[in-house]
């Protein structure tokens, strides 16, 4: 006997585990099986506390109904109560990616619930006769609706720092709005000058554009509120006694906090991964708009000497290993790739929900991987966008009102005085001769008057326009 493991079988046989490990015989072969990305399971720490929850929401309404003993039963509660918390993190290690339908990161939990339990017991680890990983911790369960079931509590709880990440931002730009309402600046439409607006009223546009996503994000998390525990293997709730579904739910919402709902067609829930789906296209919308307003953010700084330089980004690192000086917008950048990344991971996504088949997805350990990777990478682009680039953006408010009184757009103000064919016959004349449509309008053609061009182009009625003839 090897006093530094333990041996334990499953129908394919008998292994060693190392003696000091929590997890068992079934976490080992994934371990073995499963080396694709690795990153195992224990690097998303809600997903682990999510996966004591459905185990102690289980033993409690196990206990109730007299399918557990209550010895047992508070034992792996009290075990759930410990995982919860972090303290044994590090013994969930399987892959993320996995066959199986999630069965070995169940098992994973299962085992180290089930170990927890009998060392508070007082027996030793692998001692399953006291408190066995199957029959005891996954009593009343498969894992086709203990896994899912975690997934979507986790993916609740992650969603939280998500969205308080988008908000902080939204709130940011907003702050800009503010700061820079009275500078002017000009619009545009296809890279063209357009008409005159407010610099505070763009930024306070990417405010409200991020903030709508916020009300996308609520409207996911009510849909993964639907949970199927109970259902086990397929939804017909088979090795359940009765009244189980009903209660772990109950007892779930107590342990989560959360708004959780039983499926009202378990078979239906057990397979269907729409709202999965759903999640994923809000955080593609979101990464989009996020992508475009760092495209704009990049264009309105650009330069300093030849591109718009209406803003300026802080400076955070030098931009080149030849060109000194050159500083680049890498914040913008950085965030530009991440909203690439989670374009991509939606397509992940979707390939996995319609590779479903009859009564069971199990595709659904890559759609974790790629939703939790998304919300990571999100959430962290959102605070680096935040605190590294928006808080320190400053305007060149000189430079961009003088673009826009040098602009041909501003002649747009002019047609409700002097109608449409003259004003394009004074911006055909600027843009050939480099006049400006203030010397053409007023000093050479004499077409209005100096009071009346002063009452057109106030700085109000440039970014409010009245309608003045």
């Amino acid at each position: 006997m090897n006093p530094t493991t333990r041996i334990e079988h499953d129908f394919l046989g008998e292994r060693h585990i190392p003696s000091n490990v929590y997890y068992g015989i079934q976490t080992l072969r994934a371990m073995e099986n499963f080396a694709i990305t690795g990153i195992p399971i224990k690097n998303e720490p809600l997903f682990v506390q999510a996966l004591a929850y459905v185990k102690k929401g289980a033993a409690l309404a196990n206990r109730e109904l007299g399918v557990l003993p209550a010895n047992i039963a508070d034992a792996i509660v009290a075990a759930c109560d410990r995982v919860a918390t972090g303290e044994f993190d590090d013994q969930f290690l399987t892959d993320m990616i996995q066959g199986g339908a999630g069965t070995s990161v169940n098992m994973n939990a299962n085992e180290v619930i089930a170990n927890v339990a009998l060392e508070m017991m007082g027996h030793a680890k692998g001692d399953y006769d006291y408190c066995h990983p199957n029959n005891h911790v996954n009593c009343s369960q498969s894992t086709n609706d203990a896994y899912p079931t975690a997934f979507r509590i986790a993916l609740n709880n992650k969603l939280v720092g998500y969205r308080q990440a988008l908000g902080a931002l939204a709130d940011a730009f907003a702050q800009k709005g503010e700061e820079f309402k009275n500078v002017l600046k000009m619009g545009r439409t296809q890279l063209q000058d357009a008409v005159p607006m407010s610099m505070g009223d763009e930024f306070h546009a990417f405010a409200t554009n991020l903030r709508e996503e916020l009300l996308r994000i609520d409207d996911s998390r009510r849909l993964i509120s639907e949970i199927n525990m109970g259902a086990t293997a397929i939804g017909t709730g088979v090795n359940t006694p009765p009244g189980y579904a009903g209660l772990v739910t109950q007892h779930l919402r107590q342990v989560t906090g959360l708004d959780l709902l039983l499926a009202g067609d378990l078979i239906e829930a057990t397979y269907d991964t729409g709202a999965y789906v759903q999640l994923s296209g809000v955080l593609k919308r979101t990464a989009v708009k996020l992508s475009k307003i760092c495209n704009d953010l990049r264009l309105l700084s650009s330069g300093p000497r030849t591109g718009l330089n209406e803003i300026n980004l802080p400076a955070l690192q030098p931009g080149s290993s030849i060109m000194p000086g050159k500083v680049n917008p890498v914040i913008p950048e950085v965030v530009n790739q991440t909203a690439f990344y989670v374009a991509g991971a939606d397509l992940t996504v979707t390939m996995a929900a319609e590779a479903g088949q009859l009564q069971l997805n199990v595709m659904e350990p890559v759609i974790s991987f790629a939703l939790f990777t998304s919300i990571s990478y999100l959430t962290n682009a959102c605070h680096t966008l935040r605190d590294k680039c928006v808080l320190g953006i400053t305007a060149n408010a000189a430079h961009a009102a003088n673009m826009v009184y040098n602009s041909i757009g501003i002649v747009t103000q002019l047609n409700p005085v002097l109608g449409y064919e003259a004003s394009a016959s004074i911006a055909k004349e600027a843009l050939a001769t480099g006049k400006s449509v203030h010397d053409i309008a007023v000093t050479e053609r004499g077409l209005l008057t100096q009071a009346k061009w002063d009452e057109i182009f106030t700085f109000e009625n440039l970014i409010r326009p009245v309608f003045i003839q």
